[in-house]
């Protein structure tokens, strides 16, 4: 399994360099994290394809090593929309969180050593749930769903 360091990691170096797209395996972690960043307005479209390009026919037709998923990232007045994206739940300690310790977070207060989202931030979860494994804390919140926070993006 791919760690969301990983992601993390290379999401902000891409913004930091000025890319314009970037390529990130496929697995279903990546693609949830993308979907997720997509729908809250960090990136700007999320497309298949192989390592060479993003094209969804082509990613059809590749073998599973050569598929990748494609990241169009988004810049405003030439700064970075993404400026910081953060490891919370590490593989050394991992942060469970239940319905009132993510309420606290969404409503701006601490929880647990977590600081608490700040305007335009926000943080992703994982949960046991199939279906709705991979979520933003305020969708967690509105379904009551408690989880695992991995990552925060401002």
């Amino acid at each position: 399994m791919t760690l969301p360091h990983d992601l993390c990691t290379r999401l902000q170096n891409a913004f930091r360099a000025r890319h314009q797209r970037i390529a990130f395996h496929h697995t279903t972690q990546n693609l949830a994290i993308l979907s997720i960043l997509l729908r809250a307005g960090f990136i700007s479209n999320v497309t298949r394809g192989t390592i060479q390009e993003p094209s969804p026919s082509a990613f059809e037709t590749a073998g599973e090593a050569q598929r990748r998923i494609w990241a169009d990232l988004k810049y405003r007045d030439d700064r970075p929309v993404l400026r910081n994206m953060a490891l919370v739940s590490k593989p050394s300690k991992r942060i469970f969180m239940d319905l009132s310790e993510i309420r606290l977070l969404c409503s701006g207060r601490r929880a647990q050593t977590i600081k608490p989202l700040g305007m335009g931030e926000i943080a992703i979860l994982k949960t046991k749930v199939k279906g709705k494994e991979w979520l933003e804390a305020r969708e967690a919140l509105q379904l009551g769903l408690p989880g695992e926070m991995i990552c925060r993006a401002r």
